[in-house]
């Protein structure tokens, strides 16, 4: 096996560096701007990576208040029925963050929504915050389902 170390590759051609197999890294760092890493996306679209990646979920059985699986989520709590908190790890950079919410939908139980709500919390959720929820029945009653999902993106502080 062989190795080459250099600090900085430059390409001989042009500007694309083309590898013929596999690239295993274990960081990617934006060269301009630490940050900022431009991905091609469909056709000639381009995405900035951080800004397309989720910076938090959590897949939640409501029924039992347990977590199934989640990212930068530290904590659940259950307030009341239908009603959660999700605690973020990393708090968020500011407040233009979007929250995306869905329960999981049985027809026996008419439709659910679940709605994102400040639970009277009028601070700003930033830092040592999370996201709050409440999940309705269409009767307008708050109901615990067997699922719950969360997706915020935005930016990290």
């Amino acid at each position: 096996m062989s190795r080459v170390v250099v600090n900085e590759i430059e390409a001989k051609v042009g500007s694309d560096i083309s590898f013929n197999d596999t690239v295993k890294i274990d960081t990617l760092k934006g060269k301009t701007t630490a940050g900022s890493v431009t991905v091609q996306g469909e056709g000639t679209a381009t995405t900035n990576l951080q800004q397309g990646l989720s910076k938090q979920f959590c897949h939640l059985n409501m029924s039992s208040a347990s977590v199934d699986d989640s990212f930068n989520n530290s904590s659940i709590t259950d307030s009341n029925t239908g009603n959660f908190r999700y605690a973020y790890t990393n708090n968020m950079a500011n407040l233009g963050y979007t929250i995306a919410l869905q329960t999981l939908y049985v027809q026996a139980w008419g439709n659910v929504c679940n709605i994102p709500t400040d639970s009277g919390n009028t601070t700003t959720q930033t830092s040592g915050g999370g996201i709050y929820s409440v999940n309705l029945h269409t009767n307008g009653n708050a109901t615990d389902t067997t699922e719950g999902h969360i997706s915020v993106t935005g930016d990290l502080a």
